[in-house]
């Protein structure tokens, strides 16, 4: 993940055209004439050796010949010239290219990189339309369009669409910060732009188009570091589940990539939406009512069949309507006529002067959990401009409330733009409305999956893993990657899974007979063998077996028929278990499988043997805790089920939600688990037991932590150390759920030692920066913290040191703070070792700090650790700090060059 040299393609000084040129159906004339309308400040340098001038600007032959080196190259030209001319842009010192040259053959494309990559020298493309920059007056591409400048970026991976979305966003008056094609995505990436325009700030939200992802990790950190800092929503195209046949089991056809990509949607904090048009729909609401909470919505409006038409459309989309309790309706009665609805939707009746809405809204007021839609038909008695203004104090109050629908055109445009001007999301139709609430729910479920960063072993019960190991190495070294029933329940039961008691038998009826006399009477009946993995299509299941003579008869029959049906099947013999009867209990799947791109995934939904026809699941990227666990369930049609209804008691959640973050664990354990089915998983209010389970394993362990898009929580760098005063402390990474430890030790540091810290004083904390420094990314980010168990046995923080390395991991800042009566006890310089030592095995090449001239401490602590002081490098002069470095890489004193 790299933004260097970013600067130099998105802000360039200078732009040489290589290939531009006048007529007017190529692509280097049209590139050279969009750069020259678009009103760049910049120099322009057009490179042809057919040429002396173009439109009076003087043309180069050969880049050697150009009074200086350009920032940004544009190349026009054809393919096998790609590679040396970047061989020789790099060495005259330009820094990043914009390739809009096709039909690059792999090689060319690996030649031109290994060009690019002596130089540092950044790529866009190839095969790309390019990229604008409005703000700048930056058109570098071969659009058919100029565009407004604006706050959102678009990134899109298709250059058709991305002239499209031109034509479609400036009939429509929407601006852009940056508007960019990547094109084949040889260097610069998806994960490079949401790194860059996450710190950007002309941006205030990031859309993208995606067709596909390469790199799962890089594009997961970027995409969770950039949907902290602002919106990022995403249409991706290709909702097929083309490729899902080839799996051996239910999890593994239904673990479809579109579906993990939900998944790894919901794990970023991002938001997906299927059209173009719902990009701009979700950007406007988010950027216009992020700070709304509101779960269930209020529908005001002065037509019935409008609010038939809203509370239509939240029934489709899952959004819940507001129930007006007793003491809402009586504020409604006291301020409306007899004849309203007297229900949400709120119809305030058609000849509504512009009072009765004020004082409607005003008694909506009253619940602030509630959203509320307003929806307004034209009428003759009062102007709706006049509406309109009489609602302004009440639609700018803090936190918004209020989402605006003015139906109709002409006669609401005035009061539409003056909702529009002070910050209130106008939708032109109810349906729009309802749809943009939708988003922001779904949008505020995925930010709160975005906060947990859960450890790779977060299962109440620890597995048996010496016990999983025989069982999986013992299969693969027989030659077998299916496990049996009877194994894979073995391995389900290592891991803390509940399971049935099962027997396994040879074929002989008498054996199995047997089996169930011990077992107790009613037992289910399954055929052993190695060859048949879903044995319900052979006949080879019988339940509720009820006695020896009926069990005999099932063995006998059963053989027959497996015989008959597969007659190469080599059968091991009968497994025998108990059969299950659980009151109110109803039937799940949960699985897991390694997809093609973003790793393993973990499944959840409604289960039994119409898995496929009901279609109910949600899938989930691991590491998985409780409440992520929780969240996938809630997902479900299934969970409204399990909530319990009627007289039908609810299911035991968190049992289910401990399945499934046991097998979590289980993939971050067993790198060889490449396909799991636990179906049926049997719940109900007492608990959950799997009934049936198959297990498939791969020698090429497609599955384990390292594997995971989301890197877990980094458990093995928890250490246990003792101070001077002799007192043991711990030693770990933060924790999202550390927030009010990390709260208080705060509140109890000296005000002066905040002050030499952070350079100024502080008396408060927003939760929003606590959350920032709790939930991190351990992939860019580190935060260690000393903790101990106060006398009230309760954990406490001492100290923290922080580094955020820069994409590249070339530079990491520092900060570390120890609590004021704990100094002298060596924490702070053992917080610091244990911050190089780590920095330096992930590679990170310098650590730097800005620390206060006054602050002695903590420059003769750097000076002791080996920091070189000196100026910040980019500030002229600065008399009060100090900028300390250190280099990471550096051979050891005395160690050989």
């Amino acid at each position: 993940m790299s933004i260097r040299h970013l600067d130099a393609l998105f802000s360039p000084a200078s732009v040489a055209v290589l290939g531009a040129s006048l007529r007017p159906a190529s692509v280097g004339g049209t590139v050279w004439r969009n750069l020259r309308a678009g009103g760049f400040k910049g120099h322009l340098y057009p490179v042809n050796p057919k040429h002396s001038e173009l439109d009076g600007v003087p043309a180069f032959a050969r880049v050697s010949d150009l009074p200086e080196a350009p920032d940004l190259a544009i190349l026009c030209t054809p393919a096998a010239t790609v590679a040396p001319l970047i061989a020789e842009l790099g060495t005259r010192g330009t820094r990043a290219a914009i390739v809009v040259t096709a039909g690059l053959d792999a090689a060319q494309k690996q030649a031109m990189l290994d060009a690019a990559r002596v130089h540092t020298l950044r790529i866009l493309g190839p095969n790309c339309i390019g990229m604008l920059v409005p703000h700048l007056g930056l058109n570098a591409s071969f659009a058919h369009r100029d565009a407004a400048a604006g706050e959102l970026a678009f990134v899109s991976q298709s250059g058709a669409l991305v002239t499209a979305m031109l034509d479609w966003a400036g009939s429509r008056g929407i601006g852009f910060s940056h508007f960019v094609s990547l094109g084949e995505r040889a260097d610069v990436d998806f994960g490079d732009m949401l790194d860059f325009l996450a710190s950007d700030a002309r941006t205030r939200a990031i859309l993208l188009y995606i067709e596909s992802i390469e790199e799962p990790r890089k594009f997961m950190s970027a995409a969770r570091a950039a949907a902290r800092n602002k919106p990022v929503i995403v249409v991706k195209a290709g909702r097929s589940a083309a490729g899902q046949q080839a799996a051996a089991s239910h999890t593994g056809a239904l673990a479809g990539s579109d579906a993990v990509f939900d998944a790894a949607i919901a794990r970023a904090g991002m938001l997906r939406v299927d059209t173009l048009q719902d990009l701009f729909l979700a950007a406007e609401t988010l950027a216009r009512f992020h700070d709304n909470r509101a779960d269930s919505l209020v529908v005001l409006t002065n037509g019935g069949g409008a609010g038939v038409m809203a509370a239509d459309a939240a029934a489709g989309m899952g959004v819940p309507l507001t129930r007006l309790d007793g003491a809402l309706k009586a504020r409604l009665d006291a301020v409306l006529p007899a004849n309203w609805s007297h229900a949400n939707p709120v119809d305030i009746i058609g000849d509504a002067p512009a009072e009765r809405y004020v004082q409607a809204l005003q008694a909506l007021a009253g619940d602030a959990g509630s959203a509320v839609l307003f929806i307004h038909a034209p009428t003759a008695i009062v102007p709706s401009l006049d509406i309109a203004q009489a609602l302004l104090p009440q639609v700018q109050a803090k936190p918004r409330r209020v989402l605006g629908c003015w139906l109709g055109d002409a006669a609401v445009a005035q009061a539409r733009a003056l909702f529009r001007s002070v910050g209130v999301p106008d939708f032109e139709t109810p349906e729009d409305a309802v749809r943009a609430f939708s988003m922001l729910r779904t949008y505020r479920a995925h930010q709160a999956e975005l906060l947990q960063t859960p450890p790779a072993h977060s299962a109440p019960r620890a597995a048996d893993l010496p016990r999983i190991r025989a069982i999986v190495d013992g299969a693969l070294a027989s030659g077998r990657e299916l496990l049996t029933e009877p194994e894979a329940k073995e391995l389900l039961e290592a891991a803390g899974l509940p399971v049935v008691a099962t027997r396994v038998v040879p074929p002989d009826a008498q054996a199995a007979v047997a089996a169930g006399e011990a077992l107790g009477y009613p037992v289910a009946l399954k055929i052993l063998s190695h060859q048949i993995s879903h044995k319900s299509d052979v006949g080879g299941v019988r339940l509720n077996i009820g006695s020896g003579a009926e069990l005999l008869e099932a063995c006998t029959s059963m053989l027959a028929r497996v015989r008959e049906q597969r007659p190469d099947a080599v059968l091991q013999g009968f497994t025998v278990q108990t059969m299950v009867r659980k009151q109110h209990a109803h039937e799940l799947i949960i699985g897991a499988s390694v997809d093609p791109v973003f790793g393993p995934v973990v499944l959840f939904g409604q289960g039994g043997v119409a898995v496929e026809v009901l279609s109910d699941r949600a899938l989930a990227l691991p590491p998985l805790n409780m409440p992520l666990a929780l969240a996938q369930i809630a997902r479900t049609r299934v969970e409204r089920l399990l909530r319990g209804y009627r007289d039908e008691p609810a299911a035991d959640i968190d049992g289910i939600a401990q399945v499934l973050v046991a097998v979590s664990q289980l993939l971050a354990d067993v790198p060889e688990l490449a396909e799991l089915d636990i179906n049926p998983l049997l719940a109900n209010h007492e608990g959950a037991v799997a009934l049936d389970a198959r297990v498939r394993l791969s020698a090429s362990r497609p599955a384990g932590a390292d594997r995971f898009a989301i890197r877990p929580y980094p458990q093995e760098l928890v250490e246990t150390w003792t101070m001077r005063d002799g007192q043991g402390v711990t030693l770990r990474p933060i924790r999202p759920e550390d927030e009010a430890r990390h709260l208080a030790f705060l509140e109890k540091l000296d005000p002066e030692d905040v002050r030499l810290r952070v350079f100024h004083s502080r008396r408060s904390i927003e939760h929003s920066e606590l959350a920032r420094l709790t939930q991190i990314d351990y992939a860019r980010e580190m935060a260690f913290v000393a903790t101990r168990v106060n006398a009230e046995g309760e954990e406490e923080t001492l100290g923290a040191v922080r580094a955020v390395a820069d994409p590249d991991n070339d530079v990491a800042e520092f900060g570390v703070i120890v609590r004021t009566d704990l100094k002298g006890n060596g924490l702070g310089r053992r917080l610091m070792d244990k911050m190089i030592g780590y920095l330096r095995a992930r590679g990170t090449r310098r650590l730097v700090g800005s620390v206060l001239r006054e602050n002695t401490g903590m420059l003769e602590l750097a000076r002791s650790l080996g920091f070189q002081q000196g100026s910040h490098p980019s500030v002229a002069q600065d008399f009060e700090t100090r900028f300390v470095t250190l280099d990471l890489q550096a051979p050891a004193a005395g160690a050989p060059p």
